[in-house]
């Protein structure tokens, strides 16, 4: 699969599936070499800083307007703002999602779990789940409403873009910016994960600050397709999301038909294995924050729309500290879910292709019998491998839908989980 790499968020590039198609210092020539289309995509406002300005000029077989009028369609399961449902403070925790028993493919196979913020205001987000057991063939789909993160826990998928092809594989994340066309094909018989759908500023590199300049994700490691266009013409649909509901289209021609692209603006994907983790190395915890792959800032300084943070597999080398996730409350809301392995403060009951939810001052923390492991194990360094867990965090709270408050695979009993915490304080009051 041919791919290159983004060499750091705001760098421009170019690709060209034929020769001499881009023509230098043309961005929109009277006439575009080979008969082709020129097309700009703005992923940002025209008047965006220049170092946030995302934008690609692309020249293609037949321009993004030749298609049939749009049609509302139902379905049940893909939800939009408002998210105005009444959310308890309770934690929440569910199991992986059933796959299903139709033929389904990645549109088809969306169930919102929760949501924030307002569409039309571009803040907040969606988190959703996908289950698929089936290739998509004749549709395409795109995003108006925002980018999709999408974190696959289970069974590789290729993404046939505007822009090019990209492979993913669980252990890796693909960004599809919001507006860019695809489709997804299963290379195998199913496929499930996660989705953090960002209404918001678009994705970007978290500010190190004393970190200084290298650690967490390095720019060098992400990677975008090259161009790679299709000739089909046909009877296909077009599915577009937009204001939080899916609408279909005719089309007679494929339209991944970008032949030659430079710009900003394209898919990417990122291997979580590359992380550079961040830790402490005498005692306590460093905040969470240094494990922040992507940021979606809001309009406050240091309070993100969406951070998305992985837990992958690390060195423990504290001393006198009580290794798990402490107990706490956080301003911030987190929904985490689990790529594969376990995850240190749960070690049972948390399951890969699982998920859960502390929101906003909600309290949470380590089950009983992690909490007995670490007050009592003997503090050597060790190393904790084959884990891979995740977090998408928001100063806006994660609205949960009904569907989700009532999916089977929602757990009723996980607060038992802390039952077994004992009561050991001892001390007695004396006048």
């Amino acid at each position: 699969m041919e791919m290159q790499y983004l060499q750091g968020f705001g760098n421009y590039l170019q690709s060209e599936a034929e020769p001499n198609v881009l023509i230098p210092g043309h961005n929109s020539p009277q006439k575009v070499p080979l008969g082709l289309y020129a097309e700009q995509i703005s992923g940002t406002a025209f008047a965006m800083p220049r170092v946030n300005n995302l934008h690609s000029w692309v020249y293609r077989i037949l321009p993004s307007v030749m298609h049939g009028d749009f049609k509302n369609f139902s379905h049940p399961k893909l939800l939009g703002t408002p998210f105005d449902g009444m959310t308890p403070p309770t934690q929440m925790r569910w199991g992986p999602p059933p796959y299903p028993k139709k033929p389904t493919h990645f549109v088809g196979g969306l169930m919102t779990m929760a949501g924030n913020g307002r569409i039309d205001l571009h803040c907040g987000g969606a988190l959703h789940l996908y289950a698929i057991n089936q290739s998509m063939q004749d549709e395409f789909f795109y995003n108006a409403d925002g980018d999709f993160l999408i974190v696959p826990q289970e069974g590789d998928l290729i993404f046939k873009t505007e822009f090019g092809i990209l492979e993913v594989v669980p252990g890796e994340i693909i960004v599809i910016p919001r507006g860019i066309k695809y489709q997804v094909i299963l290379k195998q018989e199913n496929a499930r994960g996660y989705i953090c759908e960002n209404f918001g500023a678009p994705f970007r590199l978290p500010d190190l600050g004393i970190i200084g300049a290298n650690g967490l994700a390095n720019p060098r490691d992400f990677q975008i397709p090259v161009a790679n266009y299709e000739q089909r013409k046909g009877n296909f649909t077009l599915i577009g999301k937009f204001q939080g509901h899916l609408w279909s289209a005719p089309i007679d021609h494929s339209p991944l038909n970008i032949v030659a692209w430079h710009g900003n603006y394209t898919p990417y994907k990122y291997n979580l294995n590359l992380f550079n983790t961040i830790a402490s190395v005498s005692f306590d915890h460093i905040d969470p924050s240094i494990f922040t792959v992507l940021t979606s800032p809001s309009t406050t300084l240091g309070v993100a729309n969406i951070d998305f943070v992985i837990f992958p597999s690390r060195w423990i080398v504290a001393d006198n500290t009580f290794r798990p996730p402490y107990f706490h409350r956080n301003i911030m809301s987190e929904y985490m879910g689990l790529i594969t392995g376990k995850y240190d403060a749960k070690e049972e009951g948390f399951v890969p292709g699982g998920s859960s939810l502390h929101n906003s001052m909600t309290a949470h923390g380590p089950d009983a019998e992690a909490y007995e492991k670490a007050v009592n194990q003997s503090l050597q360094p060790e190393y904790y491998a084959g884990t891979l867990a995740f977090m998408f965090e928001s100063c806006y709270v994660w609205r949960v839908t009904q569907q989700a408050l009532t999916a089977k695979f929602r757990e009723a009993d996980y607060l038992d989980c802390w039952k077994g915490l004992r009561w050991n304080f001892k001390y007695t009051h004396r006048e």
